[in-house]
């Protein structure tokens, strides 16, 4: 954020006019936001400098040590209703101070979204994309002559009626707020040219100033000018009422348009949403583009999984996990999201080759995949679906984990589902009984993959949707890769063993196994298993040969 001011007396006897900004210290800036003010003392009524001088600072005060409570609309009413009673006091008690008064005009520009309280005929411009758009309304009397008669200010009477408006801000906004001294003889046009030559700030609000002196303007003039140059990342109550507002259209077809992303071809087609690979054509990037299916049954579900991986890929920064584009407002007309394109495949698509993942490459996966699944639980986030389908093996040796969009955020609480998140065959025991799923359930579906990754198979085996699986015994990875070492086979059985309580305490400690297992693997774990159990099918033709042999051998003995 940038901010210019600049405030002249003009051909009055004194300035009484009064403007003031509040960034407050970064750590504030995430609660309390940044705030500018503007009040025009009442030039008939005496103490109308007091009065604007009041205004602004009260304000500020108040807002300042409310708004952490109550939030900006609540804070700013109070705050201004409590200065208009004083004002209004002051006024009937201090002859020195009679019937003073002024206008208020407040910006607070918090989180992502801009917030005005207005009184009076001072005005707020916003600059966006060229276009010059007025957020306030003039209190005055209509017609000719009667335009600086306020009908509303802080102070004439005891009751205050405040304008409020709140709209999303965007990044490289401009506003401008200026006394009837500017606006009374520049006309909007005027002021748009002036805003959109982009100089700085403080070079912008002088420029107006000078312009409004030529224009022979007879009042005190001031102008505030701030350039909105980035904007935090979206809170969760930002998403919401972003998803909310968003139409869910019929999934469009390939060679058809969504907004600037043209789509080429469909990726995955399922019953709740459609994806498509397609060309950003602004930037002229790959892109992923995932569209929900209108569902009245699902809406809530649908805009939920908007949030989730809405609000994970813009906080959460790791080489292994998948990221969201971050499209503006201006650009979206219903819902979906966007992801860069990744060269690669899954990791469930490379199973279907040859070669088998060998023992080196298989743990630079679970690694990078574990170091993944870690960022999101450090985050308080946990995936519910990780699984081979949901890794993106990169064809530069990269992996990304993807689709959030059953998450579990610790500030978001789950809409009722049909059916338990996640895919039944990577589902921990606990999750079929109903637990919301955590950083052991994450584990399980984790080493679930590994194991499928190296194997090929599923640990319990596979388990349709909407059953109740028992668990037993796991098939032994040994008997299906006996290439492998028998700590990785000790270590996945533990990541997923049946009792939570069986499992590493977190992510992080498997991922230490993975790295040392070998280095503190026993001499006894170097000795191969029997063929019997490594092999049965090979083990009974060995000794079906064994025993064809014995028995030639016998009738040979026989004839002699």
């Amino acid at each position: 954020m940038e901010f210019g001011l600049c405030s002249r007396t003009g051909k009055r006897e004194r300035n009484e006019d009064y403007a003031g900004v509040y960034l407050g210290a970064p750590e504030e800036r995430a609660t309390l936001g940044v705030v500018a003010a503007l009040a025009d003392g009442m030039g008939g009524a005496k103490g109308g400098r007091v009065a604007a001088e009041l205004a602004v600072r009260s304000f500020i005060d108040g807002y300042v040590s409310e708004a952490a409570l109550r939030g900006v609309r609540l804070a700013g009413a109070r705050s201004l209703e409590a200065i208009n009673r004083w004002t209004h006091a002051i006024g009937r008690a201090d002859a020195a101070l009679q019937d003073m008064g002024s206008t208020f005009t407040g910006l607070v520009l918090q989180g992502r979204q801009a917030h005005v309280l207005h009184v009076g005929d001072s005005r707020l411009y916003r600059l966006r994309d060229g276009r010059l758009t007025l957020l306030t309304n003039d209190h005055t009397l209509r017609g000719a002559g009667r335009n600086h008669i306020l009908t509303r200010a802080i102070g004439p009477s005891p009751a205050l009626q405040i304008d409020y408006l709140k709209e999303e801000a965007r990044t490289h906004d401009r506003y401008l707020i200026c006394s009837d001294g500017v606006h009374g003889v520049l006309p909007d046009r005027a002021l748009a040219e002036e805003l959109a030559r982009r100089t700085s700030p403080e070079e912008t609000a002088s420029h107006i100033i000078d312009a409004a002196t030529d224009g022979r303007s007879a009042d005190n003039m001031t102008a505030i000018v701030l350039d909105v140059l980035s904007l935090p990342v979206a809170n969760l109550a930002d998403l919401q009422r972003a998803a909310a507002a968003l139409p869910i259209i019929p999934p469009p077809s390939v060679g058809e348009r969504v907004d600037d992303y043209s789509l080429s071809a469909i990726l995955a087609d399922g019953p709740y949403s459609r994806v498509f690979r397609g060309l950003d054509e602004t930037t002229g990037l790959p892109v992923v583009v995932k569209l929900p299916k209108p569902s009245v049954a699902a809406d809530a579900v649908l805009r939920q999984a908007f949030l989730r991986e809405s609000w994970i890929t813009t906080r959460i920064r790791s080489p292994f996990v998948g990221e969201c584009v971050d499209v503006p407002a201006s650009r979206r007309s219903c819902l979906y999201t966007v992801m860069p394109f990744y060269e690669g495949e899954t990791m469930e698509r490379r199973l279907t080759r040859t070669p088998t993942i060998r023992l080196a490459s298989g743990l630079q996966i679970a690694i990078a995949l574990a170091r993944g699944v870690a960022a999101l639980h450090r985050a308080g986030v946990i995936h519910r679906d990780i699984k081979p389908d949901n890794v993106i093996l990169q064809n530069d040796g990269g992996l990304k984990l993807v689709d959030l969009g059953v998450a579990r955020l610790p500030q978001l609480e789950d809409v009722a589902m049909a059916a338990a998140p996640g895919t039944p065959s990577f589902m921990a025991p606990e999750l079929f009984e109903g637990a919301p799923g955590d950083e052991l359930s994450d584990q399980f579906a984790l080493g679930a993959t590994i194991f499928r990754m190296f194997s090929g198979a599923y640990p319990y085996g596979e388990i349709e949707p909407f059953s109740r699986p028992r668990f037993g015994r796991p098939v032994g990875l040994l008997k299906l890769r006996p290439d492998l070492p028998a700590w990785i086979d000790r270590t996945l059985s533990r990541a997923f063993a049946v009792k939570r309580e069986d499992r590493f305490n977190d992510v992080l400690e498997l991922i230490y196994e993975f790295e040392h297992g070998a280095d503190r693997a026993s001499p006894a774990d170097d000795v191969r298993l029997p063929l019997y159990e490594r092999n049965p099918l090979m083990f009974w033709k060995a000794v079906s040969a064994l025993l064809a042999i014995a028995l030639f051998a016998a009738l040979a003995a026989l004839h002699r």
